[in-house]
């Protein structure tokens, strides 16, 4: 998909530039659980040194809050261009979505950054036994030597500002949306922005839904078993399977992939 997007001129839009970041977002998010993941499943050895938890949880934290702030940039792009069509130039100039991207890697390093520090010094005296297939925040404070309810509120408040208000913002945006484009006259146009919408909004659902669910609850409510089934879907199903969410529902996605391929073909011939 950012190859993609990068190569045809016509997806040179405010909107495809969002979704080559998210694309990218997924490619490195997946990077940080799966191939550790895979090579311990292979190797027998279900092992990961101090530094490579830290590591990962940095990067985990990091993509998983940018991926969160950018699909409410999204959601953004779409109800100006939607609900304020003769705006969208000035509001979603190229500048706008540089600062949307930047912020949203800036304020997300620095969450993580926090959280990573915090979580590496906290002492560590029962087993090392992660009950998860990645170092996850809420699977290593059972594991710690000392009371750490307050940490585990501040988790609850990085929850608060990086899923739930996104999540809200996204609503706020689709509600607009939904009356602007009932209120179309065009059955083509209208069908052309549900299309468009509803892919997003599927996006939306199968990331937030599981990740909310998981880092807003009580402690005493989670189970081991049940976050890990829940972080399949925003660690690997989601990554995996937003292009293709994104390719085979956008015409204008699937116009590019026939003009590139065409390009290569006739330059291989």
């Amino acid at each position: 998909m950012t190859a993609l997007i990068l190569l045809d001129p016509q997806l040179h839009t405010p909107m495809y530039f969002l979704l080559s970041q998210l694309s990218l977002m997924d490619l490195m998010y997946i990077s940080t659980t799966v191939p550790k993941m895979v090579s311990n499943f292979l190797s027998g050895h279900k092992n990961i040194s101090f530094l490579g938890c830290g590591v990962q949880i940095f990067f985990f934290v990091t993509l998983a809050c940018s991926e969160c702030l950018l699909l409410a940039s999204m959601a953004y792009d779409r109800f100006v261009a939607i609900c304020h069509p003769l705006h969208y130039p000035i509001r979603m100039s190229k500048s706008m979505c540089l600062k949307l991207i930047l912020g949203s890697w800036t304020l997300s390093s620095i969450n993580s950054l926090a959280h990573t520090i915090y979580t590496l010094q906290i002492p560590y005296c029962r087993s090392r036994a992660i009950n998860h297939f990645y170092c996850d925040i809420p699977a290593m404070m059972p594991l710690a030597c000392m009371d750490t309810w307050v940490y585990e509120y501040m988790v609850f408040v990085s929850a608060v500002l990086f899923l739930l208000i996104p999540f809200l913002g996204i609503t706020a945006s689709y509600g607009r949306v939904l009356l602007a484009v009932y209120h179309m006259h065009s059955k083509e146009g209208r069908k052309k922005t549900f299309t468009t919408c509803s892919s997003h909004l599927t996006v939306v659902i199968f990331y937030y839904a599981p990740f909310a669910y998981t880092y807003m609850r009580s402690k005493n409510l989670r189970s081991p078993e049940e976050d890990k089934n829940l972080a399949v879907f925003y660690t690997i199903l989601t990554p995996m399977l937003n292009p293709i969410v994104y390719s085979l529902r956008n015409k204008e996605v699937l116009g590019a992939m026939r003009r590139v391929f065409g390009m290569f073909s006739s330059r291989n011939k």
